[in-house]
Formats: C-alpha cells, sequence, structure tokens
C-alpha cells in the first residue's frame, strides 16, 4: 500500500507499546485516533498491557461497525451492541464491551475529538447474579497438604531432580500466598524478592492503575516463601531472572499461565471440588475472611477492589453458605 493511501493497519509501527497493536484496517483519522488512546491508556492512566489490549481491540471492532470513529453517536453504539448482543455475547462481555466503548468516547470529548459524549445516555445491560465457586476451608488444607506431600516425595531425589525440586517448593509456595493474600494472578507474577517484607509478614503488592498496597500475610505462607527463596530459587536463577520472585523453568519471571496452569492441576489432582484456577484461591480468601468476621472495607483494601460494591458480592457469598449450613442442619429449616 502506497504511502498516500487512505487507509492503513492501525499501530503497524514497530513499537511494542500497547498504542501500537492494532491489527484491523481502519481510516487514517481512526487510526490515528486509537492509537493516541492507547498511549493515554497506557501512560496517562497506567493500565496493563494486558487492559490496554482489551480496550484497543474492543474500540477497533466499534471503529468496523460504525465506519470510523469520528462520527460516533448514540444510535451507532446502540446498533454496535445490539449486533453483538444478536451473536450471543454474555452479559458480562457486553458490558466490558460497553466500559470500553465509554472510556473511549469520554477521552475523545475531553480531547475535542467528539462534540459530545454519546456514551452518557447507554445503559449497561444488568449482570446475572453469578457467585464464583469458592473452596470449602477443609479443601484449602487438603490442597497444601497435598502440595507438602509431593515436595517430601521428591525431596529424597533432590539431588538427582533439582529442577522438579524447585517447582514442587515454588507450586507450594505461590499456592499459600495466592490463598493467604488473596492476590491476583498477574499481581503475583508481577512481585519481585524486594516486595516480600519477611519480618513484618507484609508483601507490596503492584495492583490495578499501578496502585501499590500492602498485604499481610501468614506463618504458612512465610514457611513456603523461606523455602523457595532459599532453597529453590537458587536451582532455576540464571543471568535473566533479575529480582523476579517466582522463576519459570527457565529461569525467568514466571508466566501467568504457568500459575495458573500449576494451581488448576493441583486442584484437579484434589479431586474434590470443581473450583480452578488462581481467582479461586482469591473468591477463597475473601470468602473465608468474611466468614471470620473481618471488615469489608479491609477486605476491599486487601483485594484491591477501587469500588466496594466488587467486595460486594462475597457477602453474597457468605450468606448462602450460612442458609446453606442452616439448612442442612436446623431441625425446622
Amino acid at each position: 500500500m502506497s504511502e498516500g493511501a487512505d487507509t492503513r493497519q492501525s499501530g503497524s509501527g514497530s513499537g511494542s507499546h500497547p498504542a501500537a497493536e492494532a491489527s484491523l484496517t481502519l481510516d487514517a483519522q481512526s487510526a490515528a485516533l486509537l492509537d493516541e488512546f492507547g498511549a493515554y491508556l497506557h501512560y496517562e492512566r497506567g493500565l496493563s498491557e494486558h487492559t490496554c489490549r482489551g480496550y484497543r481491540s474492543d474500540v477497533e471492532q466499534l471503529a468496523q461497525h460504525a465506519g470510523g470513529l469520528l462520527s460516533l453517536d448514540l444510535s451507532k453504539l446502540r446498533e454496535w451492541l445490539a449486533a453483538l448482543h444478536g451473536k450471543g455475547l454474555n452479559r458480562a462481555t457486553l458490558n466490558r464491551k460497553t466500559a470500553s466503548a465509554r472510556a473511549f468516547t469520554s477521552w475523545a470529548h475531553t480531547r475535542g475529538h467528539l462534540a459530545e459524549d454519546p456514551s452518557v445516555r447507554l445503559r449497561t445491560a444488568k449482570r446475572s447474579a453469578h457467585l464464583p465457586e469458592v473452596l470449602q476451608k477443609g479443601h484449602v488444607q487438603e490442597l497444601t497438604d497435598q502440595l507438602q506431600n509431593q515436595i517430601n516425595e521428591i525431596k529424597h531425589s533432590a539431588h538427582e531432580k533439582p529442577q522438579a525440586w524447585a517447582v514442587a517448593l515454588r507450586d507450594a509456595a505461590m499456592v499459600e500466598l495466592l490463598y493467604a493474600t488473596g492476590i491476583r494472578v498477574s499481581e503475583l507474577a508481577g512481585l519481585d524478592l524486594t516486595s516480600v517484607q519477611p519480618r513484618s509478614r507484609l508483601l507490596k503488592v503492584l495492583g490495578k492503575g499501578n496502585k501499590e498496597r500492602m498485604v499481610p500475610f501468614g506463618r504458612p505462607a512465610e514457611a513456603a516463601l523461606e523455602k523457595w527463596v532459599q532453597q529453590g530459587r537458587p536451582l532455576l536463577s540464571n543471568a535473566a531472572s533479575g529480582q523476579a520472585l517466582f522463576l519459570g523453568v527457565r529461569g525467568k519471571r514466571i508466566d501467568v499461565r504457568v500459575v495458573r496452569k500449576a494451581v488448576d492441576d493441583s486442584l484437579e489432582q484434589l479431586g474434590t471440588t470443581s473450583a480452578r484456577g488462581p481467582h479461586a484461591l482469591r473468591h477463597s480468601a475473601a470468602t473465608h475472611l468474611l466468614d471470620g468476621g473481618a471488615d469489608l472495607r479491609a477486605v476491599q483494601e486487601l483485594l484491591g477492589h477501587s469500588s466496594l460494591a466488587t467486595t460486594q458480592i462475597y457477602t453474597h457469598i457468605s450468606a448462602e453458605r450460612l442458609k446453606q449450613a442452616y439448612v442442612q442442619a436446623h431441625p425446622r429449616a
């Protein structure tokens, strides 16, 4: 395609930041606008690359449907969402795409690219009540016991299989820390050695929007972390490791997909719960804290939720568990 053509691949340059990852063919003005919006998300709002990529993808789809970004109005936004609904997208996905459109039109209006913000009159689909799967407290104990048994089995041949020994110590530490703190999998993967304050048993976590928070953890997580850092990490560490707390088998900072697989495999081996993934440990930590009488706002701060409404879903889980226990135990339930 010639330099003078009026369409181009948005973000087709060699830069690796989220403002340069568009893949659909857009008119030149829309492509430039999308790049500017991506840079705003990344550099001004401090959103992660994963989040920026999601916003950009949604807005690209909107641009394709509407025939450009500078002509957006309420009817085009509604037509786009109706078309997506017709394709069978669920409410959560539709709400995410609505949020992406809102973020873009609000930004574009503020920067003078749109005369008005058409999304202010856009309704959000009512979310269906979906309560996340949580582990029973007994399941958590079974899970940690299972991981400790695996460590004990490998310990005798640690000199012959140092990598397997290191991975067993790492996985146990990751599971303990995920449940102890309720942090997100991306936050766990982003931890450095300096993120851990062992004497005070506090974790410095960099959350969404580059917001830092301090999260406490208990003695079991402390013990598992100490074993990993002192005995396991040196076996995987190399020049590529840097200050990363958790490492993959090649010595680089661990990938979130590796964390998910490790947790999934451990929960599947347990065989007593349908809960899967690191988020199940986060849900379980929040629910068990509230079951134990923790203040809702304290849990909000621990989890790094910007809105208390997000944390309140766990009060519904606790209430459901209480009702189940009542029905099972009370003679006149």
